[in-house]
């Protein structure tokens, strides 16, 4: 089988076949077995074809996605390449001390042995990603997998239909499909995957979607990986730079038009410099964007949102806030036919409309002035624990104490979004954001099984618990046990 006729869909329905589908998966499970003893030299390799062919297709993918939702190539670079080029330049450079066991030391009840942890491939991984950022919620946990030493499907959203025939493209030339395939479809594809028993399921997308992908892999008992999302708030205090807030905060927000997992989703800014963070927002939007409505429409630097459907459902947030009362402070201005809704400051906005309550996902920023700090993080704590955090201010002791107040998955400090990038850090979510880690060490070692090895010594200390149970036996029984109360001694 030709990866050619695997990627052919049925026009009708635009969904995969699933006998393909199925001989795929269970065609795999040799190379899965094969590659438990796969070396680092041969990982290594695997990326290097992946990333040659991606950068031999540069200028496609640009053509690719500013078809799909007319995303900035430079957006394309620093969003979509760049993720995925750093995920395998950090790959390649650390795979073989990753791959190398660990050696642990005993503990009092293992005295005498040794153990290590040794990182196996899990086996067949099935990578869903979203349209938000298609080729690096693809790719990047690809990646992973591969250094993991996993074969790999890949089930791309059908939303953005023109990067993923390129992607497609580029796995059809260097993969055989019992190594790693790609099929398009929606739903029903989807469903045909998920009802097989993969070793591992890699998901990013929504919460309610999550739900039905962890039920899905309960019935397998396959381990996941769920990169969420949900409401990520910002606090600006009464010290935070505001100039330099409102730089980084209107990228964050409005890169490829709000549709970012991690986007700073509301703010909440001291009553004391609300103005002035308003003024500061206000000036960043014009001179990246333009002054005018008009020059906005028309700026190339400015992407759209994905289609008319999720067009029409953030036009509706905003119009349902504005009814309820909030304040438009900039923007607003909204074309459905195009997908255009212009980068949005609301203020005032009560906290029953759905824009408080609903993961925007979108080029709208609600601003909401507080006085009290505590009254901040109560409020942050009765919802759902947030994928990412952000804190804008100068004050150490206040920073640090919403850190131990708060749980999310990540924090950034006087900055956004870029924790995302840090190869070093752990990216996930906690609860409803998501379960699980993804990127650098963290990623590979989410598609690997830890197993556990434990190697006798030259004496067996395990003896003196093997029945018969003497006097003698049960005083040194007693005896351990009794020693358990001592220190720890590492």
């Amino acid at each position: 089988m030709s990866q050619a006729m695997m990627h052919v869909v049925d026009p009708s329905t635009g969904e995969s076949d699933p006998a393909v589908i199925r001989q795929v998966f269970d065609r795999q499970l040799a190379t899965a077995l094969q590659w438990r003893e796969s070396t680092a030299a041969e990982r290594i390799a695997r990326l290097k074809k992946l990333r040659d062919a991606m950068m031999a297709r540069r200028e496609d993918f640009y053509a690719a996605f500013q078809k799909d939702y007319s995303k900035p190539s430079s957006e394309v670079e620093g969003t979509e390449f760049m993720p995925v080029l750093d995920e395998i330049r950090h790959a390649i450079g650390s795979l073989k001390k990753w791959m190398r066991p660990t050696k642990v030391w005993p503990t009092m009840a293992t005295a005498m042995t040794s153990a290590w942890i040794e990182y196996q491939p899990r086996g067949r991984s099935l990578i869903i990603a979203p349209w938000n950022f298609p080729l690096n919620l693809c790719f990047g946990p690809m990646v992973s997998a591969l250094a993991a030493g996993n074969t790999v499907i890949l089930k791309p959203s059908e939303m953005t239909p023109a990067v993923s025939v390129v992607m497609a493209e580029i796995i059809a030339a260097i993969f055989p499909p019992e190594e790693v395939a790609l099929f398009e479809g929606s739903l029903p594809t989807s469903q045909v995957l998920l009802d097989l028993p993969f070793d591992h399921i890699f998901f990013t997308g929504s919460p309610a979607v999550g739900k039905v992908v962890m039920a899905a892999a309960a019935k397998n008992l396959t381990s996941v990986t769920l990169e969420l999302g949900g409401k990520s708030p910002v606090i600006l205090d009464e010290t935070a730079d505001l100039r330099l807030a409102a730089e980084a905060l209107m990228w964050g927000k409005f890169t490829n038009c709000g549709q970012t997992c991690v986007a700073p989703d509301h703010v909440f800014v001291h009553e004391s410099v609300k103005d002035g963070f308003v003024a500061e927002c206000r000036k960043v939007l014009a001179e990246r964007y333009g002054a005018t409505p008009a020059e906005q429409r028309k700026s190339p630097h400015f992407s759209r949102v994905i289609n008319q459907r999720h067009t029409q459902r953030v036009a509706a947030l905003l119009q349902e806030a504005q009814a309820k009362g909030a304040n438009l402070l900039t923007g607003g201005d909204i074309d459905i036919a195009t997908c255009y809704i212009a980068p949005t400051l609301i203020d005032q906005v009560p906290l029953d409309a759905s824009i408080m309550n609903e993961e925007i996902f979108g080029p709208v920023l609600p601003l909401i002035a507080y006085r009290d700090v505590d009254a901040v993080v109560r409020q942050i704590n009765a919802g759902h624990k947030p994928l990412a955090l952000y804190i804008w201010s100068r004050n150490k002791a206040r920073t640090n104490q919403i850190l131990q107040k708060t749980s999310s998955g990540g924090v950034a400090i006087n900055h956004c979004v870029l924790h995302y990038a840090h190869g070093n850090l752990p990216f996930g979510g906690v609860n409803n954001s998501g379960i699980g880690n993804a990127h650098g060490h963290f990623g590979f070692k989410a598609f690997s099984h830890e197993r556990a090895v434990l190697k006798s010594g030259p004496i067996m200390m395990a003896k003196m618990f093997f029945p018969p149970y003497t006097d003698t036996k049960k005083k040194l029984i007693r005896l351990t046990v009794d020693s358990l109360r001592w220190p720890s001694l590492f």
